[in-house]
């Protein structure tokens, strides 16, 4: 039997949780099982339900989403956290992500998003919505030469992300400096980079450096 991933909801306004709520209801194996209104018992909340994964907004009465996953930080994680917020300044994701955070995505997105952060989270992936990702890639990127902005057809079996680390290494960046350009865990990286050799049938890195170059994705 498929175990239920269990889904506790975080926000001052009770329209968005049902909204959320009614999406996440679609998916069998989803489960909310609870909600806060205001950032003070959102610990005691999510402990007391067991919940897998934390939906929060940022910006909560009382206690903020920062300030909640300070508390989260300090305490220790009782769940995985996906932040839901109108902000997407890299500066404050950055920080965020820095405090053990799964998931980042905008409310602009989350209801084409929510469900799809939601599953990748529970798998143990990092998330971000598409907007977010792609402003966090092109600032790693900006302005290098070796760059080729017009992206050509790569092989299907590559994701969005595994081509922006195909790129990243090609352009002679360290695990640990995609890590940080990324927002992501180095952990995720070397995941990634297991995956993109398992996908490419290549031998090591150099073959990762090969493809992008005969593929165009960066200029020799």
């Amino acid at each position: 039997m498929t175990k239920n991933t269990r889904i506790h909801l975080a926000d001052d306004h009770k329209i968005i949780i049902h909204g959320i709520q009614t999406l996440l209801n679609t998916v069998p194996n989803f489960e909310v099982v609870g909600f806060s209104l205001n950032g003070t018992t959102i610990f005691d909340d999510v402990t007391n339900n067991n919940a897998d994964i934390l939906v929060l907004d940022i910006s909560m009465p009382e206690k903020d989403g920062i300030e909640v996953v300070k508390e989260f930080a300090e305490k220790g994680f009782p769940c995985k956290v996906i932040i839901l917020s109108s902000y997407d300044d890299l500066k404050l994701i950055k920080e965020i992500m820095d405090l053990g955070v799964s998931g980042y995505l905008t409310k602009q997105c989350a209801g084409e998003n929510i469900i799809e952060a939601v599953q990748a989270v529970a798998n143990g992936e990092e998330y971000f919505c598409e907007s977010i990702r792609e402003k966090i890639f092109n600032k790693a990127i900006k302005n290098n030469p070796k760059l080729n902005a017009y992206k050509p057809n790569v092989n299907p079996l590559l994701t969005e992300r595994e081509i922006e680390i195909i790129i990243l290494i090609a352009l002679e960046f360290s695990g640990k400096e995609i890590s940080d350009q990324l927002f992501i865990s180095i952990n995720t990286v070397e995941t990634h980079r297991k995956n993109i050799i398992k996908k490419l049938k290549a031998k090591n890195t150099i073959g990762i450096v090969k493809y992008a170059m005969n593929n165009h994705l960066v200029f020799s």
